[in-house]
């Protein structure tokens, strides 16, 4: 009996599966993000603004930034790391700041600030499920 519940345990829960693979796609498109980013940085971007020294003082800090932090957040999601989704969170936070606060001094562009809410608000739902279970788990085995 206890090596049954003990298999069961080990295996993983629908919820802790379905957040395993949505960080791994956070990871890709975090990847795909900080690749943007360093395009951007190099001038291989064909548009205005293409190189990093036509750019304006706040084009350059935020995009120096952002290619060093969403190469940094995808390794840290893809390998499951505690600083890995932190780092993540802050990198969509300054990508959701610059395109939708700051807009005036970027430019704004809805679709990345609604990808990045979503993504986030996606990811609170996916832990709040996982700790619901874990604690259901855990008063189960308290009262047998």
């Amino acid at each position: 009996m206890h090596e049954e519940t003990l298999r069961q345990s080990l295996r993983p829960t629908m919820a802790e599966t379905g957040l395993l693979w949505f960080i791994r796609l956070l990871a890709i498109y975090s990847i795909a993000c900080g690749l943007y980013y360093w395009v951007r940085l190099i001038g291989v971007y064909p548009g205005l603004l293409w190189r990093f020294d036509l750019m304006p003082w706040q084009w350059q800090t935020a995009f120096v930034g952002l290619a060093i932090l969403f190469p940094v957040a995808a390794t840290g999601l893809w390998l499951r790391a505690a600083w890995g989704p932190v780092i993540w969170f802050v990198a969509a936070s300054i990508e959701i700041g610059i395109y939708s606060y700051w807009a005036r001094m970027f430019e704004y562009r809805p679709e990345i600030v609604a990808v990045n809410v979503a993504c986030i608000l996606l990811y609170i739902v996916l832990r709040g499920i996982l700790f619901w279970q874990k604690r259901q788990q855990n008063n189960f085995r308290f009262t047998d």
